[in-house]
């Protein structure tokens, strides 16, 4: 009698706390599969945007892929998604470094100097800050050079409209690498190419970044 009793015992529910323990259990099991299948979702959508070399959407499915992965604590496959991720920043740059090499061998400066720019926000995503300062200052030289080009841009109205993107690149380039003498100078310069330059968006745009980047606490 008393082992039926016993028996009896251990098999009725363990009360309120028993119920909720097991709840809370069910909510972790489901949570598992909600990782499990983003994780393969993610997965699945970074290698696709891989292969159709679309790296920032793959970059940005890597890094989702890791944090599943993190949540699920497989720490290897967190690590290796991330290792992809930062493969993904590379690839980004050396095809839009090739990008820019070829605009220079067929002398469109302008594009050369856009994709430069560009390489260096890659670089300044990934936190190569010395690779990404090294191709905001080349972005920087190559729209100083075209400058020159600006100025027969001036003498034709047709023409005219595209150097205020020019003079306005120029700026961010120089803005970017933290030359704030430089990006002083290059206003002034400016403003002598396009006397109506000062009263553009693009100018009023660049002399406030300047005003921020010299007072910034």
């Amino acid at each position: 009698m008393h082992k039926s009793a016993s028996v009896e015992t251990s098999t009725r529910p363990q009360g309120r706390h028993g119920r909720a323990d097991s709840e809370r259990g069910g909510e972790f099991e489901k949570q598992a599969e909600k990782y499990e299948d983003a994780a393969d979702l993610y997965s699945k959508a970074a290698n696709c945007y891989k292969l159709g070399k679309n790296w920032d959407k793959a970059k940005m499915f890597f890094v989702k892929l890791a944090k599943a992965y993190l949540k699920l604590d497989s720490k290897h496959e967190a690590a290796s998604a991330f290792v992809d991720a930062a493969n993904c920043y590379k690839k980004a740059a050396k095809y839009l470094n090739e990008a820019m090499n070829l605009f220079l061998e067929i002398g469109q400066l302008n594009m050369a100097a856009r994709y430069s720019k560009e390489v260096g926000d890659v670089y300044e995503q990934g936190q190569d800050l010395e690779k990404a300062r090294e191709y905001f200052q080349r972005a920087a030289d190559l729209f100083q050079s075209e400058e020159a080009i600006a100025r027969q841009y001036i003498c034709s109205n047709l023409l005219k409209y595209g150097v205020k993107g020019l003079l306005l690149n120029t700026g961010l380039c120089q803005l970017c690498r933290g030359d704030v003498v430089a990006i002083t100078n290059s206003l002034e310069r400016f403003q002598d190419l396009d006397p109506t330059f000062s009263g553009t968006r693009e100018y009023k745009f660049l002399a406030k970044l300047c005003y921020a980047k010299v007072f910034a606490p």
